[in-house]
């Protein structure tokens, strides 16, 4: 059993790492490669990447139901076959059509391969130790934006952007294709059991369930406050008066604090509730903005501002694929989740358009932090009441 688990976190830990890298980071790097080359205003250029996750939103309830009921084998499997084929699209587009079109098949890659995917995976395939594997695998995949952003970087200054696009579509073909291939078979699983004796809820139960759609919309706010600081944190404490350099290096604790929450998340707090860690995971945000509002132009609360904001990061991916398990049960967790995710998806599109507009119409720093901190809190509302022992209720009591 555990050299099975040993190998499901080592496959998925790989493809996770390859797929986000290739998917979501590699982008930031290459687009205004494509923009000049394609001759293609930004609006076209970030769009298509926005459209990709609204495509990815929208799938994602229908390929939660496939993994609960065909595994995460072939969907996984198919998931690389279209991450490849869209790469190999992206790298000969020539137009506008095209370009959103290969995009279209990345947004649907995305739902077949990303965390949601690789967690439903986890949970059919373990019948104990699924939350410490879903805590390893995204530990590992903390590093994919610091292998892929020197890796893009290098293959789109020696090959070109189309190049680089190519190279990560045969990594997916060649060598996710077959890893994912290789996924195990689900374990057998009793009708309507859950998780430490929850009983496992149908996607229907769950949809009527109040706390479903407290979760979605504490993870939704949440991730509309991460998309929208991943594009506009740099110039955001440039306004508050620090260097360039300066708020470059803050920014490069980001990723190391994502990656030390992971870890302890994994060591110290292993034996922790998930509905407790989610209490300090979703707290984390509006402390971290708050520091920023009252002290942003001093040096140490901007730090503190990038430690918190990396840990709760961090820890958050973990939580969103533990909690629903612990609410819902594990027998329609690939559904459960994938329905939950849809509109964290839909937000993390509309983040950086929505703070772009923002920020056009008021240029002070502070407002948009103001803004953010109400999203965060609100967030953090939403995340109480859904973990409140209660009764089932209706999804006009949760709104």
């Amino acid at each position: 059993m555990m050299s099975n688990a040993r190998r499901l976190i080592g496959i998925l830990a790989f493809t996770q790492i390859a797929s986000w890298g290739s998917l979501y980071y590699a982008f930031s790097i290459v687009a205004p490669a494509i923009a000049h080359d394609l001759a293609l205003g930004n609006e076209l250029v970030y769009g298509a990447f926005s459209w990709s996750l609204l495509v990815a939103g929208v799938a994602s309830a229908p390929v939660g139901m496939l993994l609960d009921r065909l595994g995460g084998r072939p969907v996984m499997a198919a998931g690389s076959v279209a991450c490849g084929t869209g790469l190999l699209w992206l790298s000969v587009c020539g137009s506008v059509a095209s370009y959103y079109g290969a995009w279209t098949l990345l947004g649907l890659a995305m739902t077949l391969t990303l965390y949601e995917a690789a967690f439903a995976t986890i949970n059919r395939q373990l019948a104990a130790g699924g939350r410490q594997a879903i805590s390893t695998v995204t530990l590992f995949g903390g590093f994919a934006s610091t292998l892929f952003w020197p890796l893009t970087w290098y293959l789109s200054t020696a090959t070109g952007w189309r190049g680089a696009y190519l190279w990560f579509g045969i990594i997916q073909l060649a060598i996710c294709l077959p890893l994912h291939l290789l996924l195990g078979r689900d374990t057998p699983m009793a009708t309507g059991s859950g998780h430490g004796g929850v009983r496992s809820h149908t996607l229907g139960e769950a949809l009527r369930h109040g706390a479903f759609w407290k979760l979605a919309m504490a993870f939704a706010a949440n991730t509309f406050i991460f998309s929208a600081l991943s594009v506009h944190l740099l110039p955001l404490l440039k306004e508050y008066g620090h260097t360039a350099k300066f708020a470059v290096l803050l920014l490069t604790l980001i990723g190391p604090m994502q990656v030390v929450g992971r870890v302890l998340e994994r060591t110290v707090a292993s034996h922790v509730s998930p509905r407790t860690i989610g209490k300090f995971t979703f707290a984390g945000l509006p402390a971290a903005l708050l520091a920023l509002v009252l002290f942003g132009g001093h040096g140490w609360a901007a730090a503190l501002f990038c430690v918190l904001y990396g840990l709760s990061n961090g820890v958050l991916t973990i939580v969103r694929g533990t909690i629903p398990q612990e609410l819902f049960g594990r027998e329609n967790y690939g559904a459960i989740s994938g329905a939950m995710a849809g509109p964290s998806l839909l937000s993390k599109a509309a983040g950086p358009l929505a703070a772009a507009m923002f920020m056009r119409a008021i240029p002070a720093p502070s407002a948009l932090v103001l803004l953010l901190l109400g999203c965060a809190l609100t967030s953090l509302a939403f995340y109480f009441a859904a973990i409140k022992p209660g009764k089932p209720s209706g999804m006009a009591a949760a709104v």
